[in-house]
């Protein structure tokens, strides 16, 4: 049962200061049996309040960052899978130190290797460092810039990709750009780029063969000279991944397979 007084209630969701409210049975309950002095039950509380707002926000960042699987961390990515996957370069991207530095990182490999999980394990990681990301499917953000161009809110578009810590560009270079999808993407990357903002791309194709995608040469140096001159970039070989994520089958009875 609470022992809370109804004002005190009252005045601590006032102040928002719910993690307080929440806590603050237990933190009461601990200073009348002699455990916590006063100025702990005071740190005690600060720390429920600091950990509720903290929770909250890691939980906005996430949203926000539209991840198409939010369970696709680099803890629940099996590393053993594929002997060929460049493991250790992985893991000491996971560092973060690329991010302070403002390098992007590039993925590239066959289908189904685990790139996408992998650049969403990622910006887990950087959501958890306290800084925004967003992932999106470059089709689409070349879609949605389009749309842009259509209605005129293409700065308000352009923005939601310029603003994030971290943007996942995932499956880049899929097909032949248009002359207006490249100049976008090239807006994207040189403005990240001077304002050391780093990209996240994840590929089927070499870095090598997307020159020919772009209709103007020129764009296409300029566009990839800054992305791929200040970027990681790893080849993510061997079996596809995707076949040990797919359900398995249940198990048969007795009763079941004798039919």
């Amino acid at each position: 049962m609470s022992v809370l007084d109804p004002a005190l209630t009252d005045t601590l969701r006032a102040l928002k200061l719910t993690g307080m409210l929440q806590g603050l049975d237990d933190r009461l309950a601990q200073a009348r049996a002699g455990k916590i002095g006063h100025l702990d039950f005071l740190q005690l509380l600060c720390e429920d309040e600091l950990a509720r707002r903290q929770s909250a926000a890691l939980l906005r960042r996430l949203r926000r960052a539209r991840f198409d699987a939010d369970e696709a961390t680099l803890e629940t990515f099996d590393f053993t899978a594929n002997p060929r996957l460049p493991a250790a370069a992985l893991h000491d991207l996971a560092a973060l130190r690329w991010l302070e530095a403002g390098e992007s990182i590039i993925l590239f490999g066959p289908v189904g290797v685990g790139k996408t999980h992998i650049a969403q394990g990622l910006g887990h990681r950087v959501i958890r460092r306290g800084k925004d990301v967003r992932f999106v499917k470059t089709s689409r953000m070349l879609a949605d810039l389009a749309g842009g161009h259509a209605d005129r809110t293409w700065d308000q578009r352009i923005g939601e990709y310029l603003r994030p810590a971290v943007l996942i560009c995932d499956d880049f270079a899929m097909r032949e750009l248009t002359a207006t999808a490249a100049d976008d993407l090239y807006e994207i990357v040189s403005e990240r780029a001077t304002t050391g903002r780093p990209l996240i791309v994840t590929s089927n194709r070499a870095p090598a063969d997307w020159y020919p995608l772009f209709p103007n040469p020129v764009v296409a140096e300029s566009l990839l000279d800054r992305l791929l001159n200040s970027s990681h970039q790893l080849l993510m070989d061997g079996p596809s991944y995707r076949p040990r994520k797919r359900p398995q089958p249940k198990a048969s009875t007795p009763t079941e397979s004798s039919g």
